[in-house]
């Protein structure tokens, strides 16, 4: 009994709020015991702090016949599933190995189609490869079918194309926004916000542009709008409409980043555990934001036990935007629990390694933890050779136009050549008070009052004379 709730408990483990709302909501059991089974899956679910165990009283066949249940029923409304049927039907078909069965299947499906479906465009040009297949074996019942859903459809087809061709265009200036501040994006809400509430479009266009509204709201920092979408993206998803694990995950992760900025960590840390409860692609990205929440929440145990979590991932990944990112984070959390040394050899090892991609990358966050790390250990001289050498003040002067800048690069130079004998005191109260004018707007203040605090007691009477 004991080791078949592990295997329950484990399970149950992976779920999502989302998924258990759902479950609920279609369920129609008539055994009081698995009813309170699957109430106790949903409240363990949601909160994830204080977990109940699972009464070993109910029989253990129960237990078996609800998981077997939930699999089930998430497999039959899962979108990114419904994608790989589609991808094995049209490698089948296009290699003319396609078996009876899957015909009939796929057959079924056009006729009992509801449009829209999330991976519509998938569908239709699954269909439309289908169509090709029956005209040349001269299948006429079969092909007259399918060549009416396709001339039905035509025209969706066409404007769904259209639309996913056009997000593509606008993911370049938003993207670009973000990465280099080089174009603009805000002329894009209105069309994306037309997009997302279009509910005669495909799911897949429809969140691709909640995605991008998302990256547009961080961009101008401006995220009142995104409530209203929020709230409306997570009714569909607890009523099993455009869902996947992945999606929700993906989901998760943007609440995570949308709390942060309002600045309601603990909101932020929930939704941030339950995107990494599922290892997709994205997963070393989503570890990194949690971490970065944690520290935040001066839980630095906590941070990097879950950034060690991901520490293969992080070794394999092509994503060097999120490789980067992770071993910044690791050296944050480094040092946050004090372990400076660690911090220094992981930092200096990594630059060897990877010194293009660091510089490309994130360099503003990898060198605050790397400088860090040396400041603590008052290795001052090492400061000013790896700020020389990586030509930090030169990329930080063009950094400081970003929404998110913080002066720590030329801060920790600053106070490197104080110590070292290279700046005299008066020159480095007017590096402090240069970005300190510049830190009165109230959403800046909380992350520049940090930064003040860290260098507290290594410059304590230079700083007393900034303005609080």
């Amino acid at each position: 009994m004991r080791t078949n709730l592990l295997a329950f408990t484990e399970f149950t483990n992976t779920l999502l709020p989302h998924e258990t709302s759902y479950l609920l909501s279609v369920q129609k059991f008539q055994d009081a015991e698995r009813l309170t089974i699957l109430k106790q899956v949903d409240y363990n679910c949601k909160h994830i702090d204080q977990f109940t165990p699972y009464a070993t009283t109910i029989n253990k066949r129960k237990y078996s016949h609800i998981k077997t249940w939930i699999s089930a029923r998430l497999a039959a409304i899962d979108v990114d599933l419904d994608f790989a049927w589609m991808n094995t039907l049209e490698q089948n078909i296009m290699t003319d190995t396609i078996l009876p069965e899957q015909e009939k299947q796929l057959l079924k499906a056009v006729r009992r189609y509801r449009h829209p479906r999330f991976f519509f465009l998938k569908f239709y040009e699954l269909t439309r490869n289908y169509h090709h297949f029956l005209l040349v074996r001269m299948r006429y019942n079969d092909e007259k079918m399918v060549g009416q859903f396709l001339d039905k459809y035509r025209q969706r087809y066409e404007y769904s194309s259209e639309v996913s061709d056009k997000i593509h265009s606008a993911t370049k200036d938003i993207v670009g926004q973000y990465r280099k501040n080089n174009h603009e994006s805000e002329q894009w809400m209105q069309w994306l916000s037309t997009v997302f509430y279009d509910e005669s479009l495909d799911g897949l266009n429809r969140y691709q542009a909640l995605v991008r509204l998302s990256f547009i709201g961080f961009n101008y920092r401006r995220f009142d709008f995104l409530l209203e979408q929020f709230d409306y993206i997570d009714d569909l998803f607890s009523r099993g409409i455009h869902y996947s694990k992945r999606l929700l995950a993906n989901y998760y992760n943007n609440c995570l980043m949308l709390h942060s900025k309002f600045k309601d960590l603990e909101k932020a840390a929930y939704y941030g555990h339950l995107a990494i409860r599922a290892r997709n692609h994205d997963y070393l990205h989503y570890v990194n934001n949690l971490a970065a929440i944690l520290l935040r929440q001066a839980k630095p145990k906590e941070a990097l036990q879950v950034i060690r979590m991901a520490s293969k991932e992080a070794k394999v990944t092509q994503n060097l935007h999120s490789k980067v990112s992770y071993v910044a984070f690791y050296i944050e959390c480094l040092n946050k629990n004090k372990q400076y040394k660690n911090a220094e050899n992981y930092a200096s090892s990594f630059l060897k390694a990877y010194k293009k991609e660091v510089l490309e990358y994130r360099w503003h966050l990898f060198f605050s933890a790397y400088l860090e790390a040396l400041l603590q250990q008052g290795k001052y001289r090492k400061m000013l050779r790896v700020v020389w050498q990586n030509q930090l003040i030169e990329k930080d002067k063009a950094y400081q136009s970003g929404a998110n800048y913080l002066p720590t690069i030329s801060w920790y130079k600053a106070i490197a050549a104080y110590k070292e004998g290279i700046l005299k005191a008066r020159d480095v109260e007017a590096v402090l008070l240069e970005y300190a004018e510049q830190a009165k707007k109230e959403e800046e203040r909380p992350a520049f009052q940090a930064l003040r605090l860290q260098l507290e007691k290594h410059i304590p009477d230079l700083l007393a004379k900034l303005p609080r």
